[in-house]
């Protein structure tokens, strides 16, 4: 099984920025996806930006140009670098991967850590 850890959330000024990790742990092959999803109050889970194993990175229109991913694979962990943050930014930030496990592939979800942005 592979677990998630994220950290890093906390509050911040409009403008700041933060930066999250999210570490994985456990039995696994290999992290093929590592990404991450953010849900505010009241509304569904949305993507936010994805690495992949062989580097490729992907981001929501809505973050382009203002966070970054990025993974150390000799860690299992992947980064999401913040910054310009604005108050629609609020949310509570997930960590997630899909992973080749020892016995079949994972789909597995960090617990979540908010990040909430002040104007």
């Amino acid at each position: 099984q592979v677990q998630l850890v994220e950290s890093g959330g906390g509050l911040v000024q409009a403008g700041g920025s933060l930066r999250l990790s999210c570490a994985a742990s456990g039995r696994f092959v290999r992290l093929n996806v590592m990404d991450w999803y953010r849900q505010a109050p009241g509304k569904q889970r949305e993507f936010v930006a994805a690495s992949t194993s062989i580097g490729t990175t992907n981001y929501a229109d809505s973050v382009k140009g203002r966070f970054t991913i990025s993974r150390d694979n000799a860690k299992n962990t992947v980064y999401l670098q913040m910054n310009s943050l604005k108050p629609e930014d609020t949310a509570v930030y997930y960590c997630h991967t899909g992973a080749t496990g020892v016995y079949k592939n994972l789909e597995v979800w960090g617990q979540g850590t908010l990040v909430t942005v002040s104007s």
